[in-house]
Order: C-alpha cells, then structure tokens, then sequence
C-alpha cells in the first residue's frame, strides 16, 4: 500500500498533532491557533470548522487567504531538512508551519516566532 502524502491527508487528522506536540511542552492550542493564524491569514473560527470538517492539510495551505508575507523568513531544520531549502512549494509551506510549532514546543517566545 502507497503511504498518503501529507498534503492529502485530512487538516482534522494533522492539525490535532501539532496542538498535542506543543501542549507536551507546555504550549497551548491558542498559541498553535496564533502561528497557524499568522502563516496563513486564516481566522480561528475557520481553523475549528476546517477540524470539522473534509478540508485536506494541503488543501488548507493552497487556499490560505493571505499566507504572510514574512513566511519566507523562517530558516532551520524540520525533520533533517532546512526549510528554505524545499524545492517544492507545498511541501515548504506544510514545513514552515511545522518549523513554527517546533519552535513553539522549543519555548521561543511568541515575538519572536512571528518574525
């Protein structure tokens, strides 16, 4: 069997694991709320019916409604490989949320996290 790429699986199977990797360090799901926000231009109300919803996590990241500018600024390694570095458009902005929560879980202060 095929393993599901990322950007195909549901936002309501994916998000809840970014929420669960930053309340183990001690975040919490408005801060993943806040990043989440600030990548994408989404509104909080939008993120809690999407986790009802069929909306796939690729999906998510291809109809943000005003992806920040400043998204480019963030560097670093996610899973071995540098952000900046990911040729493939999607996939880096799926890492660049990622790189954000890591960062949160990692106790970065929000100001500057939200470069």
């Amino acid at each position: 069997m095929e393993q599901e790429k990322v950007f195909d699986m549901r936002f309501s199977k994916v998000y809840p694991l970014l929420i669960a990797k930053a309340e183990r360090k001690g975040r919490t799901r408005e801060e993943v709320d806040t990043v989440a926000c600030w990548l994408t231009g989404y509104a909080r109300e939008e993120l809690a019916a999407f986790l009802e919803g069929e909306l796939t996590y690729g999906d998510f990241f291809k109809k943000a409604p005003h992806p920040h500018p400043n998204r480019t600024k963030i560097k670093g390694s996610i899973c071995g490989v540098r952000v900046e570095e990911i040729e493939d458009q999607l996939m880096r902005e799926i890492r660049y949320l990622d790189k954000l929560v890591d960062e949160l879980a990692k106790g970065k202060p929000m100001e500057k996290i939200l470069r």
